[in-house]
């Protein structure tokens, strides 16, 4: 069966309509939050703003990240994305803080938003953030992946607008707007939090949570004519391009050949676990390397 694979710059194109989209609808959404007198859309405006700076830098990033290494750079500029995740998420915490303060007030004294406004701004909402989803579709980068999922999540949380503004037509319950702000907000903090711990993490060259350090060396110990590892890392560029470094200590009577087989065996090894960097050093037993366990330097 023949499979099609999307053109990188079909990706690119969808991830700039995204933007764009949500950019437009962010300036909206705050002169319709203030307009209808709503927290709740206002809590949603901060979230879109943040998402439009995510979309912004996806796409830049998906424009230059296989940009090549230099003098400068020798790994290239793929962990420039963890300057921009971080930047994203400082933002995202000032703003949904900063509704927090405007919320929680409400709901001690609240105040009736207006309704039909309201209606107005999420039938709208869930029809540009539905939009760029179906643009979305289809696309096979993780930088285009995440934004399909950030602009889902935003329509379900128009729809939760939507639901409260015609409760509001029918009932007198003012605190359900601050209320349905704090949730949104606590909802987006929970999630910005726990991603800056992952941005901190790798920023700190933290091993990716999927690979287990001990078991690749498990691993490369069970090859032919392999003795011992050590000294073996593993970090991660930008979350999704990682890299390995490992001493492989091989048997003294091992040639060329079957140097070249445990070379083999590594590369499966770097093919399954996704490793776009991988740095072997090899070594005979009487050699004397500053980097093992037993080294004390004279």
């Amino acid at each position: 069966m023949p499979h099609t694979h999307p053109h990188p710059h079909d990706t690119v194109g969808k991830i700039r309509t995204a933007f764009l989209l949500n950019l437009t609808f962010t300036v909206i959404e705050i002169i319709g939050g203030l307009l209808t007198n709503s927290v709740a859309i206002l809590s949603d405006a901060i979230h879109d703003l943040g998402d439009s700076l995510a979309l912004g830098l996806a796409w830049y990033l998906e424009r230059y990240a296989d940009k090549s290494k230099d003098r400068k750079y020798s790994y290239g500029y793929r962990r420039f994305s963890l300057l921009a995740a971080l930047f994203n998420t400082l933002i995202l915490i000032i703003g949904s803080l900063f509704i927090l303060t405007e919320a929680i007030p409400r709901l001690v004294n609240p105040e009736m938003p207006n309704a039909k406004g309201m209606i107005v701004f999420a039938c709208i909402g869930i029809l540009v953030n539905g939009f760029a989803v179906f643009r979305m579709r289809g696309s096979q980068s993780l930088n285009a992946r995440v934004v399909m999922w950030h602009l889902l999540e935003d329509v379900l949380g128009w729809a939760a607008v939507l639901f409260v503004s015609i409760a509001l037509l029918f009932f007198n319950l003012p605190r359900l707007d601050p209320l349905l702000s704090i949730i949104i907000t606590g909802y987006v903090l929970f999630n910005v939090i726990r991603n800056l711990r992952k941005t901190l993490a790798l920023f700190l060259q933290a091993v990716p949570d999927h690979i287990d350090v001990e078991a690749i060396e498990s691993r490369l110990q069970k090859i032919d004519n392999v003795c011992s590892t050590h000294h073996t890392h593993v970090w991660s560029l930008d979350g999704e391009h990682h890299v390995l470094t490992t001493h492989i200590v091989v048997e003294e009577n091992t040639d060329r050949d079957q140097i070249l087989c445990i070379k083999q065996e590594v590369k499966e090894l770097s093919d399954e676990l996704d490793l776009m960097h991988t740095t072997i050093e090899f070594e005979y037993g009487d050699e004397i390397c500053r980097m093992a366990p037993d080294y004390s330097s004279s």
